[in-house]
C-alpha cells in the first residue's frame, strides 16, 4: 500500500528509520507531518500506527489521502509539536521531528518564505497570528536588530534594522522581495556566495513561528511519552536548532559516577536517555540528489 509519489523527498530517511526502529503494535508520532514522507516510511516499515502532527492547515489534504489508505493506522492531529504532551496523552515507541521550515512551505511562493520568489512578506506556518509583515513594520529598531542577531546570527543586524526603520518610514515594506532588496543596501550580493537575505529571513521565520521555543517544548513532550527503550529521533538543519537538540539530550543522557574512590560499582544515575548520539550526516549520494540536505544533522536518543 504506497501513497501517491512523493514530490519533496524527506531528508536522511533511511536513517530516520535505522536509528527509530519501528515495531509492530506501537505507536510512533511524525511531529511534522509536512508531505508525509516520513510517515509514509514508517507506516511501510511495520505493522503499527502513525499520529502526524502539523500546524499548518494546508498539509490536510495530504493527511486525508493517508487517512483513506491506511485507515486506523494513521491519524492527523492539527497543531504545533510544541503542545507534543497535549496532543499525545498515549505512550509512544518513538517519535521523529523534522526542524524548521518544509520544502512545501518554501515552494509555495504565497506562504512568503522565500526571499526567491516575489509573495507578500507572511512566514506563518499556521497561517494565523503576527506575521514577517508586521514586526518589519511595527517593532523597534532595537527589537528588529536582536531578533537578526539571535535568531540570523547577522553580523550586520544593527545596519539592517537601521535600514528598515529608514524605508518604512516612507512606505510600508509589503513584499519578500521588497526586504530583500533592503538588505541588499547593506550587504551586496556576488556570484557564487549565499545570498544576504538568507539570515535575515532565517531570524524572522523562527520569531514567526517561535520555532526554538517551540522545539524545546517539543523534545521535553515528546520524551515524557516514550516507553522504555523509545526512540527520540531529530533533524534539523542549523546551529541554532542543533545546540538546542544537543544540550537537551546531553543534559538528559547523565552520567554514572562513583560513591567513592574505594567504591568499585557506580551509583545509578537519573538520567532520562540510555544512550545519546553525536550528530550524523547526511551521505555524499544524498547531498549530490537533494541538495536540502546538506546542512542537515541527524541525533537520536533512547529511553531509560
Amino acid at each position: 500500500m504506497t501513497a501517491q509519489k512523493q514530490k519533496h523527498i524527506p531528508v536522511m530517511l533511511s536513517e530516520v528509520l535505522q536509528y527509530l526502529q519501528p515495531k509492530s503494535g506501537e505507536i510512533y508520532v511524525d511531529a511534522t507531518f509536512g508531505n508525509g514522507g516520513y510517515t509514509q516510511a514508517i507506516l511501510e516499515a511495520a505493522p503499527c500506527k502513525v499520529i502526524a502532527l502539523d500546524r499548518d492547515p494546508n498539509v490536510r489534504i495530504r493527511a486525508n489521502e493517508f487517512k483513506n489508505l491506511y485507515d486506523s493506522r494513521f491519524e492527523f492531529r492539527a497543531g504545533n509539536f510544541g503542545n507534543f504532551a497535549d496532543l499525545v496523552p498515549e505512550r509512544i515507541g518513538g517519535a521523529v521531528f523534522d526542524i524548521g521550515v518544509s520544502s512545501m512551505q518554501l515552494d509555495n511562493a504565497e506562504r512568503g518564505f522565500s526571499f526567491a520568489k516575489e509573495a507578500e512578506l507572511d512566514m506563518r506556518m499556521s497561517c494565523t497570528g503576527e506575521s514577517a509583515k508586521d514586526i518589519v513594520n511595527f517593532y523597534g529598531e532595537k527589537e528588529l536588530a536582536d531578533i537578526l542577531y539571535q535568531y540570523g546570527e547577522e553580523h550586520k543586524s544593527r545596519q539592517i534594522a537601521a535600514k528598515i526603520v529608514e524605508y518604512r518610514r516612507r512606505k510600508k515594506i509589503e513584499t519578500t522581495t521588497e526586504l530583500a532588496q533592503i538588505v541588499y543596501t547593506v550587504i551586496h550580493r556576488h556570484a557564487g556566495d549565499i545570498d544576504p537575505a538568507t539570515r535575515t529571513f532565517q531570524a524572522l521565520r523562527i520569531a514567526v513561528n517561535d520555532e526554538l521555543g517551540e522545539l524545546e517544548r517539543g523534545l521535553k513532550g515528546a520524551t515524557a511519552r516514550l516507553i522504555s527503550g523509545g526512540r527520540l529521533v531529530v533533524v534539523d538543519f542549523h546551529s541554532l536548532e542543533d545546540r538546542i537538540v544537543k544540550n537537551y539530550m546531553k543534559e538528559n543522557g547523565g552520567k554514572k559516577v562513583r560513591i567513592s574512590k574505594y567504591a568499585p560499582d557506580l551509583a545509578p544515575d537519573d538520567s532520562v536517555f540510555t544512550e545519546v548520539s553525536k550528530a550524523l550526516a547526511p551521505t555524499a549520494e544524498e547531498c549530490r540528489i537533494n541538495p536540502r540536505a546538506r546542512s542537515a544533522k541527524l541525533r537520536y536518543a533512547i529511553r531509560r
